[in-house]
Formats: C-alpha cells, sequence, structure tokens
C-alpha cells in the first residue's frame, strides 16, 4: 500500500469518527442547557456550594445568640434562627454548613465564599450599598455596663454618665446610640470581646451594647463585678437585626419570605421567648 492510500484512508477515518462523535456532543451541550435551566428555578442550586447552604457567624460567637460557640447545635436565639430559615428555603439541617467572618468583612464591598451571615448585624442605609438584607429578626435596645466597684454603678439616668468614659463597638448601632444619648466623645473597639476586656482593664467606665449582650456580659462574668444598670431610653433599633447577604444575591428574594413567614406564624416570637427572654426582661430604662 502507498503512502498517498494511508494517507487518504487514515483522513477518512478521521472524518467518519467525527461525525460519530458529533451528535453526542450536540445532545450534551443541550443536556447541560437543561440542567442550567432546572438550577436556575431551584434556589438550593443558587448556593456558593449548590446544594449546600453556607452560614457564616463571628468568631466567636456568644451567647445569648450562639451557646457555647456552637452554632451547628442550633442552640442559641441566631443559631436557631438560621436553622429556621434555612428550612424555609428547602434545606435540612444536614445541608447547613457553617462558616466564620469578622463583623467587619461581612459587611464589605465585595465577592463572598458564604451565602448568610448572621451576627447581630443592625439594617442601614449606608451597609444596604454593600450587601444585602433580610427583614429584620429581632428590634434590641441598648443597655450600659458598668463595674460594681464604680462610682457609676448607681446612676439611674443618662445625665449620671455625662462625665464617665463611655466605650462601644465601632461601626456599630451601640456606638450611634451612645453618641446621640449619652455624649460625643464615645470610645471605639474592634469587637464586643475587646470593649469588655477594656471595661474589665479600668480603661473605660462603661459599655454600651444591644441588651441581651449587655447581661450576658454581665451573667458570664466576662467582666467580673459587672452590672447593667439599665437601657438607654428609646434605644429600640427601628430598622432591627438582619441577616447579610452579598449584595444582589439570587438568595435574597426567597431568604425575605422565609423571614417574613417566620413572623407571620409566630417562629420567631417563639425563639425570642426560648432564647432572650431571660436577657431582657427586668431591665430598667434610664431616665
Amino acid at each position: 500500500m502507498s503512502v498517498k492510500t494511508r494517507v487518504l484512508r487514515a483522513a477518512t477515518a478521521a472524518v467518519a469518527a467525527a461525525a460519530l462523535l458529533l451528535p453526542a456532543a450536540c445532545g450534551t451541550s443541550n443536556d447541560a442547557a437543561n440542567d442550567a435551566s432546572v438550577d436556575s428555578s431551584d434556589i438550593t442550586q443558587q448556593t456558593v456550594t449548590p446544594g449546600t447552604l453556607t452560614i457564616a457567624t463571628g468568631d466567636p460567637a456568644y451567647s445569648p445568640w450562639v451557646l457555647n460557640d456552637d452554632p451547628e447545635s442550633g442552640e442559641g436565639y441566631e443559631a436557631a434562627v438560621a436553622y429556621a430559615v434555612a428550612e424555609q428555603l428547602g434545606f435540612s439541617e444536614d445541608d447547613v454548613q457553617w462558616a466564620r467572618t469578622t463583623f467587619d468583612s461581612a459587611i464589605a464591598p465585595g465577592a463572598k465564599d458564604w451565602d448568610l451571615n448572621i451576627q447581630q448585624f443592625s439594617i442601614t442605609d449606608e451597609r444596604k450599598q454593600a450587601v444585602d438584607f433580610s427583614p429584620s429578626y429581632y428590634n434590641p435596645t441598648q443597655a450600659v455596663v458598668v463595674r460594681q466597684d464604680s462610682q457609676y454603678a448607681s446612676a439611674t439616668s443618662i445625665d449620671d454618665l455625662k462625665d464617665a468614659t463611655i466605650g462601644a463597638m465601632v461601626g456599630t448601632t451601640s456606638y450611634d446610640f451612645a453618641k446621640e444619648a449619652i455624649k460625643d466623645d464615645i470610645q471605639t473597639f474592634n469587637d464586643n470581646a475587646m470593649l469588655a476586656q477594656a471595661l474589665a482593664a479600668n480603661q473605660i467606665d462603661a459599655l454600651v451594647v444591644d441588651t441581651p449582650t449587655a447581661v450576658y456580659i454581665v451573667d458570664s462574668g466576662q467582666v467580673e463585678n459587672s452590672v447593667v444598670i439599665g437601657q438607654i431610653p428609646d434605644s429600640e433599633d427601628p430598622q432591627g437585626m438582619g441577616i447579610v447577604l452579598p449584595k444582589d444575591s439570587a438568595l435574597t428574594d426567597a431568604v425575605t419570605d422565609a423571614v417574613n413567614a417566620l413572623i407571620e406564624d409566630g417562629t420567631l416570637a417563639s425563639l425570642q421567648e426560648q432564647w432572650l427572654a431571660e436577657y431582657t426582661t427586668d431591665i430598667p430604662t434610664l431616665e
């Protein structure tokens, strides 16, 4: 057989093989398109990891929001809310994956490697420029914690705190209410753990945080020999705390519907009674 003949036969075989493969390739392309169409209508496939809902929280996460820094347990108000929302979205408990982030990075612009983030984020118009929010799942008040041996331990009014050195976490509603209600000069800290350490070390006279966190700081001994002297009057957050989602997330509408459903059927009220009642009742309001 000549070289020319062998080349012609090889070329013919290659063409035939390509012709056989072409329908299969076209069929695969159509299947992928069909799969994409199906996935786009299934919210569980719109997550960072399809079929898994990745929920982020703080590091560490504190009671009463997350008990024992263990969100997987579902114990604590925010952990319980997260699993209730997941169920509304069609995810089982086994489909939920937890992650940890800082407070600031969660509300910064840019891509995220999680689907939802829950760690007492107050809903603000400024933050809405960078991230999406669910409706409020809780509207907290703000409270003041001091050391029991402080000259401010007997304070019963806002005026009693005018000369105190006040601390709050930077960028929070607690800071805003402290600045508006007590005094302009508020010392800021990157997180509530550092804030509590500053009070314990006598670097500040008082701290302002949401009321459940304030009670936890006292009851847990995070600041030894401390006391909640009262809530700041008219400090209920009007917009409340929302679950954070990446900006323009495919899940935002579904999460909005989920939280609204949990409000309407009484689930959120029940969870608040279960996890927050002991942290919010019998707390006086400062005059």
